[in-house]
Parts: C-alpha cells; sequence; structure tokens
C-alpha cells in the first residue's frame, strides 16, 4: 500500500486556497454525491446490507462531514469521469485507476490501494505463455472499452509489438472475468483485486502471469478552482491512514483471500461439491442453533466445514471428534453426550463459540471479536490472551485482529512461548483456521443469497451469478 502523507496535503494547501463554497453546499444541502461501481471490490449487496471497500470510504467520508451519502451508481467508466468532470457528482469512489489521459479529465486524490494486472484464462484453455516476450497474435486479450487497460498496452506495445487485444463495450469488469469463466473469451487484461475477489466464487479461472508494474487506485475528484472538499479528502486520507483504520479496512476485504499464488483450487473444489451434497442434510440443525443464540448460520457451517468438512464421524489425532470436532472435556462442559451426534455436535460448537464470544474484550469490535473468537475456538482463550500480551508488547493494537495475526506465530517460538503463561501452541493454525472459515461464510453467504428465491438473482446454477455485484 503506498498512500500521500501530510507533506503533499502542505503543498496543496499551500497552493490553493481553502476558501471555498463546494464543501458549504454539501453541508448546507446535507448531501454528498459520489458515483460508485458495482462489484465486489466496490460496492455491493452483502449478507448484512451494503458492503464494498469504496462504499466503506465513501460512507465515512459523509460520516466524518456530517451529511447524508448518496450513491449514483454508474458501472461505464467514460460515463463516470464525465459526470465528475461536469459536476454532476462531488467526486468517483470507483476503484478508479489513476493515469495520465484521465489526469487531464479529472484530479485525483490520494492513492490509497496499489494493485497490479492480471493476464487470466480458463483452466480447461490453452495456457498463455507466462511472459509478454512470447505473447503472439494468436494470444489475443480482452479488455473493457475505455479501460486503463487500453493504456498499458498501448505503453507496451512499443516493447512488444506483437501485442493484440480487443476491447469489448458495455461490459463491467466481474462481467469480463465472467466471461473467460464461461469461455466465451479466452484471455483477458484485468486487475489483480477484482480477480482475487472474484475468483473465490469461479476456481477454475488461472492466472497467466502478472505484470510487474503497480497501479494505483484514487478518488476522482473536479478538475477546477473549487478546492474546499479535495483539501478535506485529503485530510481525511491522512487520518486513515495515521489512525491504521485504512489498514484494518482493506484487511476486512482482502486479509482472509489468497494472493493468487497461494490459491487452492482443489481445497475450494472439494467446498462446492460437499456444499452441495453435505450441507443439506445439517443445515436445519446449523438454522436452528443460529436462530436460538442470534448468530448467522453460515457462520456456523463454516467453522463445521473447517474442522470436519461436515463429517459427523471425523475424529482426529488428539482424540477431538464430530462435525464440530469437540474435545471431550469441552463437549462434557456443553453438555454434550454424543460427540459423533451431528445435531448435538453443531448445539455444542455453537453453545462453546458463544461463550468465547462472550468472554472476548470489551475493546474490542466487531468483525474483529468474530475472528477473536473463531481463534479461541481453534487454539483456546489462553493462547489468545498470551498473544494479546505479545501483540501490547511488539507495539501493536492487542484489540485488532489485524495485530493479533501476525503475532500468533511466536508462539512456536521458544523465545516467546517461555514467556507466556499458557505455552507453546502451534500459532499458525489458529491464523489459518480463522481466513478459512471467513472465505468458506463467504462463499455460504453468496450463494444462499443468489438461491434466495424472493431476490432478484435467484438461479439455479449460483456460481452463473455470484460476481454480478448485484446480488
Amino acid at each position: 500500500m503506498k498512500f500521500l502523507g501530510t507533506v503533499f496535503l502542505g503543498l496543496i494547501v499551500l497552493f490553493y486556497s481553502s476558501e471555498d463554497s463546494s464543501l458549504e453546499q454539501i453541508q448546507a444541502n446535507g448531501e454528498l454525491r459520489v458515483a460508485i461501481r458495482y462489484g465486489l471490490t466496490t460496492y455491493y449487496e452483502g449478507p448484512h446490507g451494503k458492503a464494498g471497500l469504496e462504499y466503506e470510504l465513501a460512507k465515512r467520508f459523509a460520516e466524518a462531514l456530517g451529511v447524508q451519502l448518496r450513491i449514483q451508481v454508474i458501472d461505464n467508466v467514460d460515463n463516470i469521469l464525465h459526470q465528475v468532470a461536469t459536476n454532476q457528482v462531488h467526486f468517483a469512489a470507483a476503484g478508479l485507476t489513476v493515469t495520465k489521459l484521465r489526469q487531464t479529465i479529472v484530479r485525483f486524490g490520494p492513492h490509497y490501494q496499489d494493485i497490479t494486472q492480471q493476464l487470466i484464462y480458463h483452466r480447461d484453455s490453452k495456457a498463455p505463455p507466462d511472459n509478454l516476450a512470447d505473447l503472439t497474435a494468436e494470444h489475443q486479450l480482452n479488455v473493457i472499452a475505455g479501460s486503463h487497460q487500453i493504456e498499458i498496452l498501448n505503453t507496451l506495445k512499443k516493447d512488444y509489438p506483437q501485442l493484440t487485444w480487443k476491447a469489448l463495450s458495455s461490459i463491467t469488469p466481474s462481467q469480463l472475468i465472467q466471461k473467460v469463466w464461461k469461455k466465451e473469451i479466452q484471455y483477458a487484461l484485468v486487475n489483480a483485486n477484482e480477480m482475487t475477489q472474484i475468483r473465490r466464487f469461479h476456481p477454475e479461472l488461472q492466472i497467466g502471469f502478472e505484470l510487474p508494474e503497480p497501479n494505483f487506485l484514487a478518488w476522482a475528484f473536479p478538475r477546477s478552482d473549487d478546492n474546499a472538499l479535495y483539501i478535506t479528502a485529503i485530510q481525511f486520507f491522512n487520518q486513515l491512514q495515521q489512525s491504521g483504520d485504512l489498514e484494518q479496512l482493506i484487511e476486512r476485504y482482502y486479509g482472509h483471500i489468497d494472493e493468487y499464488e497461494d490459491f487452492d483450487y482443489v481445497n475450494i473444489r472439494a467446498f462446492f461439491r460437499r456444499m452441495k451434497e453435505q450441507l443439506p442434510k445439517y443445515q436445519t440443525y446449523f438454522e436452528q442453533m443460529a436462530d436460538h443464540y442470534q448468530l448467522d448460520w453460515r457462520l456456523l457451517a463454516a467453522i463445521g466445514y473447517q474442522e470436519s468438512k461436515w463429517n459427523p464421524d471425523a475424529v482426529s489425532g488428539t482424540g477431538v471428534k464430530g462435525l464440530m470436532m469437540l474435545t471431550q472435556s469441552t463437549a462434557e462442559e456443553m453438555g454434550v453426550e454424543n460427540r459423533e451426534d451431528p445435531f448435538e455436535s453443531i448445539e455444542g460448537g455453537s453453545k462453546y463459540f458463544v461463550m468465547l464470544k462472550g468472554r472476548i474484550f470489551e475493546e474490542v469490535q466487531e468483525p474483529d471479536k468474530t475472528w477473536f473468537a473463531l481463534a479461541a475456538y481453534n487454539v483456546g482463550m489462553g493462547h489468545l490472551r498470551d498473544v494479546r500480551t505479545i501483540t501490547e508488547q511488539q507495539g501493536d493494537n492487542p484489540n485488532r485482529w489485524l495485530d493479533i495475526k501476525k503475532h500468533f506465530p511466536k508462539l512456536t517460538e521458544p523465545h516467546w512461548y517461555k514467556q507466556t503463561k499458557y505455552g507453546k501452541a502451534r500459532g499458525h493454525e489458529p491464523v489459518q483456521f480463522v481466513k478459512n472459515v471467513r472465505r468458506f461464510y463467504d462463499i455460504l453467504a453468496m450463494n444462499d443469497r443468489i438461491r434466495n428465491p424472493d431476490n432478484d438473482c435467484f438461479t439455479d446454477n449460483p456460481t452463473d451469478k455470484m460476481t454480478e455485484g448485484l446480488c
């Protein structure tokens, strides 16, 4: 991540006057108009309402200004830039890449996320070469008309004249990636962050190679002498960076998703298969316990899958067993008589999770409180307390999962665990446990939402609409 800091802010303030009416008008009207795109990297309907990194950032900015956020959804980037340039919206928070051409139309705020470009294809299609130099006319790339990828390719063509591409109109990044997944097109050049989000739902997607040069995302503002809102936005990002809130927001949306070199196709495909074959046997049990304890049944189901692959007869080498993999002592404490009975196991595991969550420290806020409780489910409250102590000793925040997960692996090192109350633990496991549960929960939540017959996204093929960003 790269950010513009207070030095940049100082230069802006030096050259531009803040005596301006734009911000005053926004506050007087009580409304901030923001252009945004639908998509998993920007704005979508999540399991608990509106979500997306761009949406959350824009919402926080509106709250900082004390006004209401009014979203203007526009899928075409050229239209977004036009609305910004003509002051039809106050700015765009749409996952826009900073380019030289776009800088002649709008001015960009601080960079808040850096991304790369990836060449993608379907695993059943012919694999492309693993570098630009070996691409030929047979490896035509598909891109979106008016996208920054075209600027990138025009620059690359000077050194790689054999490059060819086709620009597709009236299409979103998610739809372009879906075309590759459906094998309607063979290759595409896309943003890595968009591929990262979508690949969880379409694991057949493959990455041929990644371009080394980074690109930067930023909000787009009108090019005018009206600077008050622009300067306030810079201050807003400075504060987000300094407080660590920006890094935490990015972790919320990307921290549990594998980088492309770590992506486990077999694991995700197995999850989809068992979601179809195994989950229906136990979903009612998960729903009953979730209703009883005021939880999300999909979270309980994700825990169950991570523990046993929804196998009620599962047994580990350490003696934990059952669908929720309870120890004998935990089962007795939770009133479970038969750990191999799926309903008893789900009931006991749910009760245990709720108990752990109730013991999580008051200073920890959601969703981190849930991640803390998941870690404790895996490794125990004692080791979680030890890691909080280590985290604080290292100058990090013991109430943030972003910081806690960095220090959990220290419990495998004698230098660290000998200083703790509860001693040695397999510190990498709770980090991976939480990551996996979060990933499985996302898939379950998306699948459940689009299978709801009252939802416009209902379909017999759940992955068919998972990435539209409208579900």
